[in-house]
């Protein structure tokens, strides 16, 4: 049996993107300067390793089993559906909290129903793409999203050059423009997986803006990649804004903040000492609009940069309207904990955690220009 699926995302269409949606989505704007050097990513498996964290203890009883699963160069929803086999359930009953990268090393928590498979048979379970690490007993089935965040280690191979002189300023600059990004965190873009292979995904929304059909002609789960692509465009085009005009790490009257990792948000009627303070230690981050239905909640001058953006992308503005999406927040920046360099010959390894839902790409183009070794149609994020 293969574990390559289908490419996430419909395929690409002839027809042109705009190049404001493709600068917005698969180039927008550094924060930190521009990159220091060029290199290559995934040249082999081991060069992206992502670890999940849960956030959350296995609760030791229960009529499902929670499976910590090692996979190399292998699809989740293949590792899915083998677990399901040897299980003898539905893939459907199978639960995982997110995608993670097929060209990569990924340890990931899967969960399944109890069945005459104990957790020591689980324990032993193995293919040549996965290994079973660990097997509990756990309360119910994992569901998407329940995760804490992610770990990284991920190797640039060829960045510093072959002359050791160079490279060692380099190696300089490498490790302050690290120690920055420690302190000041990271525009917390959507990475250009979820816009599909070369923006295919935009090249359908642009499609779907000249169709007079209502609803969306489209199906699972194509309709799911372009609403996400048309949201995710949106964001994107408000942080770039934020980040021209270097109001994207910093909060004002009229933003929404949010907590650090955490989904809830308060209003900023006014700016204090103590916002600024937590502000700056990144305890707490203005945010953006995750685009849908009514106006966003923020005021002032940040409601009217918002507005005045998604405006100026009437076809995926209105596209999230119509599918009857509500507004939602995400937050504009991202920060990257306990974030460390090291040098190994010409190769940068790079290692930090970031909170769910956020790109390690997005980190690693504040450093560095970089192209992957293997064809991505589109990354599992």
């Amino acid at each position: 049996m293969s574990n390559s699926d289908p490419a996430e995302g419909p395929p690409p269409r002839p027809l042109p993107v705009p190049d404001d949606w493709r600068r917005c989505a698969l180039d927008p704007p550094r924060a930190a300067g521009a990159p220091l050097a060029e290199g290559v990513l995934r040249a082999q498996p081991d060069d992206f390793q992502v670890e999940e964290v849960l956030g959350f203890a296995p609760s030791g009883c229960g009529a499902h089993v929670l499976l910590k699963v090692r996979k190399r160069d292998a699809n989740t929803q293949w590792v899915a559906r083998e677990l399901a086999r040897r299980c003898g359930c539905r893939p459907g009953d199978v639960g995982f909290a997110g995608l993670k990268d097929r060209h990569a090393v990924a340890t990931q928590w899967f969960s399944v129903p109890r069945s005459k498979l104990g957790t020591e048979d689980w324990r032993r379970a193995q293919a040549p793409d996965f290994e079973v690490l660990e097997a509990h007993a756990h309360a119910r089935k994992l569901p998407r999203g329940a995760l804490a965040g992610n770990r990284f280690v991920i190797r640039v191979r060829g960045v510093l050059p072959a002359d050791a002189g160079q490279a060692a300023v380099l190696a300089q600059s490498v490790a302050a423009r690290c120690e920055h990004l420690r302190r000041q965190g990271v525009p917390n873009y959507f990475g250009a997986q979820r816009f599909g292979r070369d923006g295919g995904n935009l090249a359908t929304l642009q499609h779907l803006s000249r169709l007079p059909q209502q609803p969306l002609p489209l199906h699972q789960p194509e309709r799911g990649f372009v609403l996400s692509a048309a949201r995710s465009l949106v964001f994107n085009a408000v942080l770039a804004e934020r980040v021209r005009e270097g109001s994207w790490n910093g909060l004002e009257a009229g933003d929404l903040a949010n907590l650090d990792g955490r989904g809830s948000f308060f209003a900023v009627s006014a700016l204090d000492a103590v916002l600024q303070e937590r502000a700056e230690r990144l305890e707490i981050h203005p945010t953006g609009p995750m685009w849908g239905q009514g106006a966003p909640a923020t005021q002032s001058r940040i409601l009217e940069l918002e507005r005045r953006v998604a405006a100026d992308l009437p076809a995926a503005a209105d596209l999230c309207v119509a599918a009857g999406m509500a507004q939602e927040r995400r937050s504009l920046r991202l920060r990257v904990a306990d974030l460390e360099c090291r040098f190994e010959g010409a190769d940068v390894s790079l290692s930090f955690q970031l909170t769910r839902g956020s790109f390690a790409t997005v980190v690693l183009r504040e450093l560095f220009t970089t192209r992957s070794a293997v064809d991505l149609p589109d990354s599992e994020g």
